[in-house]
C-alpha cells in the first residue's frame, strides 16, 4: 500500500511539472500571436516607364583552314578585320565605339563516315564590339550587313542588346511612390480588420525588374531584359507597420 501511494504522488507530480510546461508553452504562443496582431507586413511597387540610352552589338567573322593553311588563314583574316572596320566607319561607327578582338584559333575534330579523322583543321575568328548611344544607327546597322558579306567575309551578327545608363537615379525616385503604395495597401487591410495602421516598424527595398513593357516576368534574383529599345523599370518595398 505504501508503495503505491509513493507511486501515486509521483505520478501525481510529473503530471503537475508536464502540465506547468505545457501552460507556459501554450502562454507563450499566446502572446506571440497577439503581437504579432498588432503589426501588418505588406509590399508596395513603383514602376517607370523609360527608353534605352545604349546599345550594345556583338559579331564576329571566321576563317576555317586546314592546319596546312594556317599562314594564309591569318592572312585572310588580316584582310577580313580590314573590311569589317571600314564597313563600320562608313556607315558612322566610331573607332572610340568599336573594340575588335584579336584571332582566336579552335581546332576541329572532323572524321568520316568510318569514323577515321580527317585533316587537321581550324577556325580562326575575331570578336567585335560596338557600343553607342546611337541606338536607330546600330540597331539598322545590325540588320543590313550584306555590304561586307558580299566581299566574301564570313560575317556572324547578333541581336542588339539594350541598356539604361540612369538606372540608380530612377532606383532612388521610385523608393517614394513604392512606400506610399505599400502605405496604402497597409491601410486598406487594416480597416478591414477594423484597425488603423501606426507607424513604420521596417522597411526593405526589394531587387530591380526591368522587363518588356508590360511584361508580368519577374523573378526573385531581379531582371534586366535587353532585347527592347522601351523598358519597364520596378521596385518593391516590403514594409512593415504598427496597428493600433
Amino acid at each position: 500500500m505504501e508503495l503505491l501511494e509513493k507511486t501515486s504522488i509521483k505520478t501525481a507530480i510529473i503530471l503537475g511539472i508536464f502540465f506547468v510546461i505545457g501552460a507556459g508553452i501554450i502562454g507563450y504562443t499566446w502572446m506571440s500571436v497577439k503581437a504579432s496582431d498588432n503589426s501588418l507586413s505588406v509590399t508596395g511597387s513603383a514602376k517607370q516607364a523609360v527608353q534605352s540610352d545604349t546599345v550594345k552589338w556583338n559579331s564576329n567573322f571566321s576563317r576555317r583552314v586546314l592546319a596546312t593553311d594556317l599562314k594564309t588563314g591569318y592572312a585572310q583574316m588580316k584582310n577580313d578585320e580590314a573590311a569589317v572596320i571600314k564597313f563600320l566607319k562608313d556607315n558612322g561607327v566610331a573607332d572610340a565605339e568599336m573594340t575588335v578582338s584579336p584571332v582566336s584559333m579552335q581546332k576541329e575534330y572532323i572524321y568520316d563516315k568510318n569514323g577515321n579523322a580527317g585533316p587537321d583543321q581550324y577556325t580562326l575568328m575575331q570578336t567585335v564590339l560596338v557600343q553607342s548611344n546611337d541606338i536607330n544607327k546600330i540597331t539598322n546597322l545590325s540588320k543590313n550587313t550584306a555590304a561586307v558579306i558580299n566581299q566574301g567575309v564570313l560575317f556572324s551578327s547578333y541581336a542588339p542588346e539594350y541598356y539604361y545608363s540612369k538606372l540608380p537615379e530612377v532606383r532612388i525616385a521610385l523608393l517614394p511612390e513604392a512606400m506610399k503604395d505599400a502605405q496604402t495597401r497597409a491601410a486598406s487591410i487594416a480597416q478591414t480588420t477594423g484597425k488603423k495602421v501606426g507607424v513604420l516598424k521596417s522597411a526593405t527595398m526589394g531587387v530591380v525588374q526591368v522587363t518588356q513593357p508590360n511584361s508580368t516576368d519577374v523573378s526573385d534574383y531581379g531582371n534586366y531584359d535587353v532585347s527592347t529599345i522601351n523598358k519597364e523599370i520596378m521596385i518593391t518595398v516590403k514594409a512593415s507597420f504598427t496597428l493600433k
